[in-house]
C-alpha cells in the first residue's frame, strides 16, 4: 500500500506537470519532484538510425548489402496500413489521443502491477520510440554498455523517458513519430524495422504486407524472442490473434476480417538477409575493392572506425561501374578455364572501358570464403596490394607481365621517331658491361649488362627467344607482334631509357606491390620483371584503344545516403599520354599479332565478329601466362598462372582441366580464356575499327 501511495504520489506529479503546471507549487515534497521532472532535458535529438548500405551495379544489381542492423527505411506511406493499425492496437490504443504519455494507462498499470502482482509497462509509442532512439545513439557512439532494456529501467530512467516523450510530441506530429518507431523498432537480430522484418520474414515489402501478416509482425515487438514465428510458432499466432482481438474492439477491422485472419497459418516465407562482401551476390572480390576504396577516404569519416561505421550503418548507396552482363561472362569463363582445379592455378579477368577508366568485370576463380573442396582466398588477384598512398587494397600484388609491356618499348621506338617497319638487329643477344645505354636523366646506365643477375634477367647468361629461328635482323614491328625479346633490346639500344621510363609512367604500368613506378633502368624490366596487377595492364592497354587517352580505373559512379546527399565518388581521371600516331601504330602491330604473330592461335573467330588486337605475355619460368586484349569498347586482362605461391612454380609439366601442358605459354589458356569471354560480350560495347598509322608512322620516307 506504501509503495502504492508513493508512486501514485509520483503520477500525479507527473500529471500536475504534463495538465496543469502552475498547480505544481502546491507542496514542498511535490514542489521537489515538480522542480526534477521539469529540469530534465527537453531536447530528444532524432538521428536517423542505422541503416543497410547497398552496393549495385551501373544496371541497377544488387552486388552486396552491409550493416550492423539490416534496416531499410521507409516513408508511413510506403507501409502497409494494417501494420499501422496493428502497432497501434496492441502497443498504444490511444496514441492519437494522448501527448506522449498516457495518464490512463501509467495508472492502470500501477493498480495492476501492485494489486495483482503482474508486471504490466505504461510506454506509450512515443516512450518507445525515445527508448529506442537513445539506445540507438548509445550503439553507434560505441557505447553498447550504457544500452537500457525496458525491465531495467528505474524510477529516474522512467521519469526522464516520459519527458522527452512529451518534448517529443511538440516537434514532431503523429504520423512522423509512428514512421520514426516503425522504422527503428527491432523484430529480431537481422531485421531491424517493418520494411526488414516484411523482405525477412515474408519476402515482400512494408507496402505489400497483408492484416494476418501484420498482426503477427505487430504483436512480436513486445518479445522478439518469446513470439519468434520461427521458433515458437504457437506464441506466435497466439500474440496474432491477440492483436486481431484489439483491432476488432477497436474498429479497426471487421468481423469477417477478423476471422479470415484467425483462420490462416503462420504462411511464412524466410528471405535470409547477408551482408558484405563474403556474401555479395555477384563480384565478391570487386565487391571488396570498392569496400577498401571507401574505407580509405577520409570524405566517409575521420578514422577508420569513422568510415566502418558509415559504411555499416549510414544507409549508403553506392552505384558502381560493374556491368553484370560482363561480370557474369567473366565470372562463367574463368571457373571454366580453371575451376576447383587440384593445383590451386589461378585464373582472372578485368575489363575496363578505354576513354573513361570505368570497372565492367573483375574476375577470379576463387570463392572468398573457405569451402571444402574449393580454392578458396580472399585475395584479389586483379588489384594492386596497395594504393599508392599506401592503404591496403586486399591485393595479390600482381604477377611479372613478361612480354606484355613489349608494346610501351616499341610506342617510345615510334615516340622518338622511329618507323614501325625499320629494321632491328634482333641477332645480337649480349649487351656487355660498359655498353653505352642512352640515358638523359640518370648518370650512368653504362654499369649493366645482360649477363649480370642484377639486370633482372635471372639465369640466362644472354638474351633468349621462345623459338630459335629469330636471332636475325627484322622490322620492329615484326619482332613486335612476334614477341622476340632480342627485337625489343635492339629498339631499346638505340633509344633514350629516360624516354621508355616516360611512357611507363604516362600509361599508369607501376609496381603492383607498392604502387611505386617501374625502374626502367633496370634492364630484365623490359621484358616484364617487376610484378604488375592486372587491371594496371588493362588500364594501360586501354589508353592504346582509346587513341592514346589513358583514364586511370574508376570503379565507383556516385554515392549518397538515404535522403539523397551525395558523397565524393571517382570522377573521370583521364589525360593524353600516348601521341595519337603513336597509339595507332601500336594497334596495327598489336592487330598483326593475332593474324600472324604470337597469338595466331587464339581463336580466330573474335577476328571476324570485331575489330581486336592484343598481346600474349608469359614469364621466364611459365609461371605468369597472359593475353591483353582489346577493342575500341574494352580491354581485358586475362591471367592465367600462380597467384598465390609469388610465382615460384614453374608452369611446367602441369594438367589444367583434364589436358597436360609441358610448358604453358600466353596464347594456351589465357587466350582462349579471353576469346571465348570476347566472343560473349564484345558486342555489347560496340567497337569501331583501329583507325590506320599515318604513312610516316609505318616506314621511313625514302631519302632523295
Amino acid at each position: 500500500m506504501l509503495g502504492f501511495v508513493l508512486l501514485s504520489g509520483i503520477c500525479g506529479v507527473l500529471v500536475a506537470a504534463y495538465l496543469v503546471p502552475q498547480v505544481a507549487a502546491a507542496g514542498t515534497a511535490v514542489s521537489g519532484s515538480i522542480s526534477f521532472f521539469n529540469g530534465l532535458p527537453t531536447e530528444l535529438a532524432v538521428p536517423p538510425p542505422a541503416q543497410t548500405t547497398r552496393m549495385v551495379t551501373a544496371d541497377g544489381k544488387v552486388v552486396a548489402t552491409f550493416y550492423e542492423e539490416n534496416r531499410v527505411r521507409v516513408p508511413l506511406k510506403n507501409m502497409s496500413p494494417y501494420i499501422k493499425d496493428a502497432i497501434v492496437a496492441i502497443e498504444d490504443s490511444r496514441f492519437y489521443e494522448h501527448s506522449g504519455v498516457d495518464p490512463q494507462g501509467v495508472l492502470r498499470a500501477l493498480t495492476s502491477n501492485l494489486t495483482q502482482g503482474e508486471r504490466q509497462g505504461a510506454s506509450t509509442l512515443t516512450q518507445q520510440y525515445v527508448t529506442n532512439v537513445a539506445n540507438e545513439a548509445k550503439i553507434s557512439s560505441g557505447r553498447e554498455d550504457q544500452v537500457i532494456l525496458s525491465g531495467q529501467k528505474n524510477i529516474g530512467d522512467k521519469l526522464r523517458e516520459m519527458r522527452l516523450a512529451m518534448a517529443l510530441e511538440t516537434k514532431f506530429t503523429k504520423d512522423q513519430i509512428l514512421e520514426g518507431y516503425l522504422n527503428i523498432v527491432f523484430f529480431n537480430r537481422i531485421a531491424y524495422g517493418i520494411e526488414a522484418a516484411a523482405q525477412y520474414f515474408y519476402s515482400v515489402p512494408a507496402s505489400k504486407l497483408n492484416l494476418p501478416q501484420a498482426a503477427l509482425l505487430a504483436g512480436l515487438v513486445n518479445s522478439p524472442s518469446f513470439y519468434d514465428p520461427v521458433t515458437n510458432t504457437e506464441n506466435s499466432i497466439a500474440r496474432r490473434n491477440q492483436v486481431l482481438d484489439a483491432m476488432l474492439d477497436q474498429r479497426k477491422i471487421s468481423q469477417k476480417q477478423h476471422d479470415a485472419a484467425v483462420a490462416t497459418g503462420v504462411g511464412l516465407k524466410i528471405k535470409p538477409s547477408k551482408q558484405g562482401c563474403a556474401a555479395a551476390a555477384m563480384a565478391p572480390y570487386f565487391c571488396d575493392y570498392v569496400s577498401h576504396l571507401i574505407l580509405n577516404n577520409r570524405a566517409f569519416g575521420a578514422d577508420m572506425e569513422a568510415r566502418e561505421q558509415k559504411l555499416r550503418r549510414g544507409g549508403l548507396t553506392i552505384t558502381t561501374t560493374l556491368d553484370s552482363r560482363l561480370q557474369a561472362a567473366a565470372q562463367a569463363q574463368v571457373n571454366a578455364t580453371a575451376g576447383p582445379n587440384p593445383g590451386k592455378w589461378g585464373a582472372s579477368l578485368v575489363t575496363l572501358q578505354p576513354g573513361t577508366g570505368k570497372i565492367l568485370a573483375m574476375a577470379q576463380n576463387t570463392v572468398f570464403l573457405p569451402q571444402r573442396g574449393k580454392f578458396d582466398t580472399q585475395l584479389n588477384f586483379n588489384v594492386d596490394a596497395k594504393d599508392p598512398n599506401g592503404n591496403d587494397l586486399n591485393g595479390a600484388g600482381g604477377f611479372q607481365p613478361g612480354s606484355t609491356v613489349k608494346p610501351f618499348t616499341f610506342a617510345e621506338w615510334l615516340h622518338q621517331g622511329r618507323a614501325m617497319t625499320e629494321v632491328v638487329d634482333a641477332s645480337r643477344r649480349e649487351y656487355p658491361l660498359g655498353f653505352r645505354w642512352r640515358s638523359s636523366c640518370a648518370k650512368v646506365l653504362g654499369g649493366y649488362s645482360t649477363k649480370q643477375r642484377r639486370a633482372g634477367l635471372e639465369t640466362a647468361d644472354d638474351l633468349q627467344n621462345a623459338s630459335a629461328g629469330y636471332y636475325r635482323k627484322m622490322p620492329a614491328d615484326y619482332g613486335l607482334y612476334n614477341s622476340i625479346n632480342t627485337a625489343t633490346f635492339a629498339e631499346a639500344a638505340q633509344l633514350d631509357f629516360c624516354g621508355i621510363q616516360n611512357m611507363f609512367n604516362a600509361v599508369g604500368l607501376r609496381s603492383g606491390l607498392d604502387g611505386t613506378p617501374i625502374n626502367m633502368h633496370q634492364l630484365g624490366n623490359l621484358l616484364g620483371g617487376t610484378e604488375v596487377a592486372p587491371m594496371g595492364l588493362a588500364a594501360a592497354f586501354a589508353t592504346f584503344a582509346a587513341d592514346g587517352r589513358y583514364c586511370a580505373p574508376t570503379a565507383i559512379l556516385r554515392v549518397a545516403d538515404s535522403a539523397g546527399r551525395a558523397f565524393p565518388h571517382q570522377d573521370p581521371d583521364c589525360r593524353d599520354a600516348v601521341d595519337r600516331d603513336v597509339a595507332r601504330g601500336v594497334n596495327k602491330a598489336l592487330q598483326d599479332m593475332l593474324t600472324k604473330g604470337s597469338g595466331v592461335y587464339i581463336n580466330p573467330k573474335v577476328q571476324s565478329r570485331v575489330p581486336v588486337a592484343a598481346k600474349t605475355g608469359t614469364n621466364n619460368t611459365n609461371s605468369a601466362t597472359w593475353v591483353l586484349g582489346y577493342t575500341t569498347g574494352m580491354a581485358t586482362a586475362s591471367f592465367f598462372g600462380d597467384a598465390l605461391a609469388g610465382q615460384k612454380r614453374p608452369g611446367q609439366n602441369i594438367t589444367v582441366n583434364g589436358k597436360f601442358y609441358s610448358r604453358i605459354d600466353g596464347y594456351m589458356i589465357a587466350g582462349p580464356q579471353w576469346a571465348n569471354y570476347m566472343l560473349k560480350v564484345a558486342k555489347l560495347y560496340p567497337a569501331k575499327a583501329f583507325p590506320k598509322p599515318p604513312a610516316s608512322i609505318v616506314s621511313k620516307p625514302a631519302k632523295k
